[in-house]
């Protein structure tokens, strides 16, 4: 899943450039047809997308397969000048904007939507050090003033909290400097590494509070939406947290969490989509599908008696969600429901944690100016903020099932051998990404691939599953 921008040649060599200069970039996310563009009105990012016949698609029904959702973040002043509000919405794809181009303090254009898309042409590590090099030009330098972090090793979370909230956003991006009080030590890197691992580990630890295990993936975490019965002042730790991830990539570290899919997406800015819902709740994506095909053949779906809520469990009790204003008065029918899973979709990939993640995004974005991000894909943004894994080959191969047509041959078959000597040669960026093609995360569990976890919650190792050529020419991940 990769996105392109497409750069007219006039761009770079000519001073005279073609009036449709700015419809001509495009960034392309190719897997779903969607297509960023520059909106000529006013230079910012825009999503599209082309149906059948090349021409924008203008439908506005929902569809399971094309419509696309995008989280809109309006910034608003704070009563504390240090920390700014927002309003986080869910719109449809074509509604979503993002400038294209970052100004310096002297409101000179620091970045251009040009550049942007020269960057998002290279490849990830090419990318990566474009993204370093632009944060250290953001970064206050030292004699305008830098910050010395004083913290308890025991009181490390509330420490931290109360350190980095009390910053305003230009403080964010001066360098920092760590100490743990009581403890001899001259941070030249290492302290800070440790202070974000720390940190990081802690506040993503599911015994907080504050995330839980993805039932789909156990290695990825996603946000639990009773959080504020578990935790005290809750939205103040996920805009921390938020803050924190920002500057860990503003400052080259890495956070100790994967997060789930979407969550990703979020951040950048990229399409939401039907199939997304897969990737948290298969069950409830596969009763959803159920439905659709129930309507697809015809069949009256008034006789299922629903409406327009759902069910959501909070501390072992059970309450009724209104997907929309008067949802349970709303019968759900064969007119109505593509509306209704377009609230279904909304309800859980955003309305249940919109508090949670208006804070995440707002304290990310105090650090990271976001026209930056839209070089990288969902799954390099997960590279960059949590590192490429160290993958053990032996211990993969180890435990490592066959089945299908390698059920009796298993690892000696002439594809599995050569599946293995290929990917043995792969760098680790490639070995991470083949991971996240098969488990929808880079992160290998801390004990091996002996215990990596299916989508049930159970242990169900890395299995290589031959196909006659009339089922499938290319590989998929199940």
């Amino acid at each position: 899943q990769r996105i392109r921008f497409k750069l007219p040649k006039a761009l770079t060599e000519q001073k005279q450039q073609p009036k449709n200069e700015a419809a001509q970039i495009k960034l392309k996310y190719d897997k779903d047809g969607w297509t960023r563009t520059v909106r000529v009105t006013d230079m910012k990012f825009q999503w599209i997308r082309m149906d059948d016949k090349g021409d924008v698609d203008m439908n506005k029904r929902f569809d399971t397969d094309k419509s696309a959702y995008v989280r809109r973040l309006e910034f608003r002043p704070g009563d504390d000048p240090r920390i700014r509000t927002g309003v986080l919405s869910l719109v449809p794809a074509t509604e979503a904007v993002v400038d294209s181009k970052i100004k310096s303090t002297d409101n000179t254009d620091l970045v251009t939507y040009r550049q942007i898309a020269e960057a998002q042409d290279k490849d990830f590590s090419e990318k990566a050090q474009w993204f370093q090099d632009t944060c250290a030009r953001l970064c206050v330098e030292w004699n305008e003033g830098h910050m010395r972090m004083n913290v308890r090793r025991q009181y490390l979370l509330g420490d931290s909290v109360d350190a980095v909230m009390s910053l305003s956003r230009k403080d964010l991006r001066k360098l920092w400097r760590f100490e743990f009080i009581g403890e001899m030590g001259i941070d030249a890197g290492g302290l800070a590494r440790e202070w974000f691992q720390l940190v990081t580990h802690e506040i993503f630890d599911p015994d907080m509070g504050l995330w839980q295990s993805s039932a789909v993936n156990q290695m990825c975490m996603q946000i639990n939406p009773a959080s504020e019965y578990c935790c005290e002042d809750h939205l103040v730790y996920y805009r921390f947290l938020g803050r924190v991830m920002g500057k860990a990539l503003f400052d080259r570290q890495l956070v100790a969490g994967h997060m789930v899919q979407h969550l990703y997406k979020h951040i950048l800015g990229w399409p939401i989509q039907f199939r997304d819902l897969e990737t948290i709740d298969e069950e409830y994506y596969n009763s959803l599908k159920q439905l659709k095909q129930m309507a697809d053949n015809g069949d009256d779906l008034s006789m299922l008696c629903l409406d327009f809520t759902v069910s959501q469990e909070i501390l072992g009790q059970k309450e009724e969600v209104q997907l929309v204003e008067g949802g349970a008065d709303i019968e759900v029918d064969n007119t109505n429901f593509p509306e209704y899973l377009e609230a279904c979709l909304k309800y859980k990939l955003l309305d249940r944690v919109k508090f949670q993640l208006n804070e995440l995004l707002l304290g990310f974005f105090d650090v990271i100016p976001e026209p930056l991000l839209t070089v990288f894909d969902f799954q390099e943004l997960e590279l960059l903020m949590c590192g490429l894994p160290e993958i053990d080959m032996d211990d993969w191969q180890e435990h490592t099932e066959y089945s299908g047509e390698y059920d009796d041959i298993g690892g000696d078959h002439p594809s599995c051998r050569w599946f293995w000597e290929v990917v043995s040669d792969f760098d680790q960026e490639m070995k991470a990404r083949l991971l996240q093609f098969v488990t929808g995360t880079s992160g290998v569990p801390s004990r091996g691939f002996g215990v990596l976890q299916g989508n049930d919650g159970n242990i169900r190792k890395f299995t290589i599953h031959g196909v006659g050529l009339g089922v499938c020419l290319y590989p998929r991940a199940q």
